[in-house]
């Protein structure tokens, strides 16, 4: 039996856009200090193909954690979360709760950018353009997903994605699409 973090393949292709949207937002941090590494766009590019239907959640399996790579390939907290941003978001075709990994490190990349620690300033309000962002089909799908550290099956389980302002991040985000029923 599949993980419940892993959503239909029908629900990974929605949210798989807006993982990428969220990844992109905050690319130009990774690129401003590594300009010629395309590896972090490429997986945004990915998983905007992979949410199209052009490509196949098999092949995308393999290739997941080459954006997560290039995070070594820079020094600043803010790309290497961007970078690792546009990780989870191509790692949607293999499991929907990537897309939250992908928002989460998008508002971490946001927050020591401009200096902030914690929820308050740039890290909320790029939590609030994300939900603003999405569309009834992928706040549904969204919903479907456990919360943070209750399946240990997947990303959203007592790891990395469940700690610091990676988790109170995604408990916003799942608390404030919970609010909206």
């Amino acid at each position: 039996m599949p993980s419940p973090q892993t959503l239909s393949e029908s629900d990974r292709r929605l949210v798989a856009a807006w993982a990428a949207d969220c990844a992109e937002r905050v690319l130009p941090l990774f690129e401003a200090e590594a300009p010629g590494d395309d590896r972090p766009r490429d997986a945004i590019a990915r998983a905007r193909a992979f949410g199209r239907g052009e490509l196949d959640a098999a092949g995308e399996i393999r290739r997941r954690f080459v954006a997560n790579r290039a995070a070594q390939a820079v020094s600043s907290p803010a790309a290497r979360a961007a970078a690792w941003s546009a990780g989870q978001a191509s790692g949607v075709a293999h499991m929907g709760a990537h897309a939250l990994g992908a928002a989460a490190y998008a508002a971490k990349a946001a927050a020591p950018a401009a200096g902030d620690h914690g929820l308050p300033g740039a890290a909320a309000a790029e939590l609030a353009w994300q939900l603003e962002q999405t569309s009834g089909p992928v706040r549904h799908a969204l919903r479907q997903l456990p919360l943070l550290g209750a399946d240990t099956s997947g990303p959203l389980g007592a790891g990395l994605l469940a700690t610091g302002l990676l988790g109170e991040s995604i408990r916003w985000l799942q608390e404030s699409l919970a609010g909206e029923r």
